[in-house]
């Protein structure tokens, strides 16, 4: 109470459309997701799924309904098939493999001497960070939630990577009711709305080129992020 960090946020996400947040560091694009995986309740005002409040039912069904790629991956120190088979336990070889085909990493797997029996590491650390996204891709896949949540899913990688991890995630994401936090502009220019985050409130929203005719807040931090981008390119060529 002493520190609200969201401050008269209020948006839907319809069914099938996907909503990106995005904003600088701190601005609570991250505990929104947090929010909606009830690791802890609102002071005020509801969050609601299907038009049920979040608190009036079990967490394990507003879980069940969630799928996220997070940011910082989470693996366990075991198999490659296990780390997929955690997105729904149980699920057989055939359903595991062609998830992590959907997710672009089957081959990658087929390559190591132990394939599906491949041991991740302690936090996965045997892996690159393209591939533990592709194995979190994999488990989400495996999943198959109705709502799904990317939380900077790909602010750790280098562009290349990024570029053929996002097209999964477009893959993913068709038909699906989904929740994008971003940091990096480029990843949502697609979204059917962009909500602009700054200090905790919603400041702009709309689409990307709604947002950059507007001149504001959204269209200054798009301007910085391509000089960005730019500057990386030439050094490169260099």
């Amino acid at each position: 109470p002493r520190r609200p960090i969201l401050k008269g946020v209020s948006f839907s996400v319809p069914a099938g459309h996907t909503v990106a947040v995005v904003g600088q560091s701190g601005a609570g694009k991250s505990t929104i997701s947090r929010l909606l995986y009830r690791f802890y309740d609102i002071n005020s005002g509801s969050i609601s799924i299907d038009g049920q409040d979040i608190r009036e039912v079990t967490q394990y069904s507003v879980r069940a309904s969630l799928g996220i790629v997070p940011q910082d991956t989470v693996l366990f120190n075991d198999t490659i098939e296990y780390n997929i088979d955690y997105g729904k336990p149980g699920s057989g070889t055939p359903a595991i493999e062609n998830a992590a085909r959907l997710a672009q990493i089957h081959q990658f797997i087929e390559s190591t001497p132990d394939g599906y029996d491949t041991m991740v590491g302690e936090r996965g650390l045997k892996l690159s960070g393209g591939e533990k996204q592709r194995v979190a891709i994999a488990r989400t896949i495996l999943k198959d939630p109705p709502i799904l949540l990317f939380d900077e899913a790909t602010s750790a990688l280098d562009s290349a990577t990024e570029q053929a991890i996002q097209q999964n995630l477009r893959d993913l994401s068709k038909g699906k009711t989904t929740l994008v936090i971003a940091h990096r502009l480029s990843t949502v220019v697609d979204a059917d709305e962009i909500l602009v985050l700054q200090a905790g409130q919603i400041v702009e929203r709309g689409h990307h080129r709604d947002l950059l005719a507007m001149d504001g807040v959204y269209a200054d931090m798009w301007a910085r992020q391509q000089e960005d981008r730019e500057a990386d390119a030439r050094l490169t060529e260099e």
